[in-house]
Formats: C-alpha cells, sequence, structure tokens
C-alpha cells in the first residue's frame, strides 16, 4: 500500500526493525502503562535519532523527523508523544553546542552511546504566564544549584535517564534572579516520581509527576541562555521543533484510521481520496516549515511559522479523524475499542501548550511587526 510507505521507510533506514516490531502488538497494548513501546525504541537506537553523526548519532533532519514521528504516531500514538519530549530535549542540547565549548557535546555523545531517554520539564503552558517559564527554582551553591519543584505532567517520567528543565535561579551574591538550563540525572538524590496522569488515553507516555527536592545539579550540567528580551533563541528554536514534531505524531494517529479506511475498501473513492488530502497536506506543510527551519535566521518568524502549520495541522487532523471513523461505521465503533480509542488520542494535540486561542493575540502583534512573545 502506498499510503504511509514513505514516511515507514524513512523510519526503516534511520530505525531498522522498529516499525514491523510495533506493527506486531496490538494498539490497545501499547498505549497502557509499562508497554513495550519505549523499550523497542531504546533498542532500536531511537535516543540518536536527532543527534548529529559527529556526535554518534543517526543524524536525521528536523524534515526526516517528521516523517518518522508520523510513522511511529501510527502504529502507536503515545510512543510518538513521549518521543517528541525526548528530541525537544535533544534539540536543546544540540543547539547549544553551536554557541558553546561546554560539556555539550559530550553529553550528545552519551545519549548516543547508551541511549539514553531524556524527559523535558519545561512547557505546562499554564494561564497567563510565558510558555516556557521555569516551574522550578534553584538557589546559587558551592559547585553547582540546589533545584526544588515539581513538572506534572512529564512525558517519560518512569523511563527517563535524564531530566532536562528550566529553572529560575535566585543568587543572593547578585541580588538578582535569572533563568538556566539543567540537566539533571535521574538517579540523583532528592528526584520523587508520582501517579498523575488518570486518563487511559496516552497513558503509554508515561506523563506522571516528578518531585524535586533540594537536587543538586553540577555546574557542567547547568546552561545560562542569553538575558536579552524575549525568548531565548536556544529555547525558541527547541521549541519549533517540539511543534512539528508533536504535530505529526499526531498526524500520525489519524492516519491510523485512515488506513483502515484505505484497507477495508470503506466508503467511495472521493472518500478516500479526500482523507489522504487532508492528512498528505498537513504532512507537507510540517515538512516545508521543517526544512526552512534549518536555514531561518529570525528566530521569531520561524516559531510563528510553526505554531501556524501546528494549528492548520489540528484542524486538519479533526476532520480527517471524524471523517475515517464516519466512513468506517457504527458497528466497526462498536466492535473495536481502538476507534474510540484513537478519536480522542488524535484531539489531543490541541491540550499541548499553546493553545491556538491563547496564541492568537500574540500572532495577531507579530503580524503587525511586533517580537512574538507567548
Amino acid at each position: 500500500m502506498n499510503f504511509l510507505h514513505r514516511e515507514r521507510d524513512c523510519l526503516e533506514r534511520y530505525l531498522p526493525g522498529l516499525d514491523k516490531q510495533l506493527a506486531e502488538v496490538p494498539l490497545l497494548d501499547l498505549e497502557r502503562p509499562n508497554n513495550p513501546g519505549l523499550s523497542m525504541f531504546r533498542q532500536a537506537g531511537g535516543p540518536a535519532l536527532l543527534i548529529p553523526e559527529t556526535y554518534g548519532g543517526l543524524g536525521a533532519s528536523l524534515a526526516d523527523a517528521v516523517g518518522i514521528q508520523r510513522a511511529i504516531g501510527s502504529r502507536s500514538p503515545s510512543l510518538a508523544v513521549a518521543t517528541t519530549m525526548h528530541h525537544f530535549s535533544v534539540a536543546s542540547l544540540v543547539e547549544l553546542t553551536t554557541l558553546s565549548n561546554g560539556f555539550e557535546w559530550a553529553m550528545l555523545q552519551a545519549i548516543a552511546e547508551n541511549r539514553w531517554l531524556l524527559s523535558s520539564g519545561f512547557a505546562e503552558g499554564r494561564s497567563g504566564q510565558h510558555i516556557l517559564a521555569p516551574t522550578m527554582n534553584a538557589i546559587v551553591v558551592d559547585g553547582g544549584l540546589r533545584v526544588s519543584g515539581a513538572k506534572k505532567p512529564c512525558s517519560l517520567t518512569w523511563s527517563m535517564d535524564l531530566m532536562s528543565a528550566s529553572v529560575t535561579v535566585t543568587d543572593q551574591g547578585n541580588g538578582s534572579d535569572r533563568m538556566a538550563i539543567i540537566l539533571i540525572p535521574a538517579t540523583s538524590e532528592g528526584i520523587e516520581r508520582k501517579r498523575f496522569w488518570n486518563s487511559w488515553v496516552l497513558a503509554g507516555a508515561e506523563s506522571d509527576e516528578v518531585i524535586l527536592r533540594d537536587v543538586l545539579v553540577p555546574d557542567a550540567l547547568v546552561f545560562y541562555p542569553t538575558d536579552e528580551p524575549g525568548m531565548d533563541p536556544i529555547q525558541a528554536r527547541g521549541f519549533i521543533w517540539f511543534e512539528l514534531l508533536i504535530s505529526a505524531a499526531y498526524v500520525g494517529a489519524a492516519s491510523n484510521l485512515t488506513e483502515r479506511v484505505i484497507t477495508s475498501g470503506r466508503g467511495s473513492a472521493e472518500d478516500q481520496a479526500l482523507l489522504a488530502i487532508e492528512l498528505e497536506s498537513a504532512t507537507a506543510t510540517l515538512e516545508s516549515a521543517a526544512t526552512t527551519t534549518a536555514t531561518a535566521d529570525d528566530t521569531d518568524s520561524a516559531l510563528a511559522r510553526a505554531l501556524y502549520v501546528r494549528y492548520s495541522a489540528e484542524r486538519a487532523i479533526e476532520r480527517a479523524a471524524m471523517a475515517a471513523s464516519a466512513i468506517g461505521g457504527g458497528m466497526t465503533f462498536i466492535g473495536s475499542s481502538e476507534i474510540a480509542y484513537l478519536l480522542a488520542a488524535s484531539r489531543a494535540l490541541a491540550f499541548h501548550p499553546p493553545s491556538r486561542t491563547g496564541a492568537s493575540e500574540p500572532l495577531a502583534r507579530h503580524l503587525a511587526g511586533a517580537q512574538l512573545a507567548l
């Protein structure tokens, strides 16, 4: 079948055998806590996907990663969502290597070699606050920072090897606060994990709660971004990666529903073509934005474009998922919980920050010439 063949071929090229392994496990088994998906991803070398070859990674481009996340999302939405959080954290480290001569290159090598998974303790989308406003606080001590706070939900809560996060640093010596980006080994003393995610939808992404109580983070794992106004360029570029990859993950979930329509021969030729038009167009715009991001000098405009594309994909996913389930018919819906699950899972893109409603005013101001401030 030609539907999804390009994305699955790309996945096979970078992570051989993973698609076949995922396809052999029932969908709902992959969506439960303690499912085998993350282990399969790790064993296939997935943690190194976006790490440049220079540092021992697979060197996939962001555009290739869009296709890969769509392919993974078509097999397991939970796995696609969880691994997007890992890739977001890796993206920030990759960006740091272009601006710093510090530890970042060695950390990327270690992630690739050891197949470590990184959780993300950045955005929570809290009302009235900056999209990447830190949720944790730190104080300066000899040799590093002492960090306290919590992140919920935090994907990869139980499988993470490292947690990347932003923190507000109180430096009593300088009498002012600033933001830092940190990496926290998951085995650090003072880390606690708690169940938080009560929904059955996307339960396999391990989006529970991580609590830090006076955790020591050594100076080698602390980075201070720019103090210039607006969103830090490193965070902004990482967030662009996140928006494009998370959108592709949910396009994958809707693609699963469409694939079922095609393989079952349900609906007319026009019905099937319209479903493909929605999802192929969404994928093409995500790939286009991913390609231009690589060479974009204006980070603000690149982020704005990523958001336009993400919100367009949201609507395409909604239309395709609803239409595919209707074409599949009521008996198909009654006969399997998978259809209801995919309908719910494909809608969850709307819950990732920033919401379309919340971003509308900042985007409108940016269109008129202002700096983008989410």
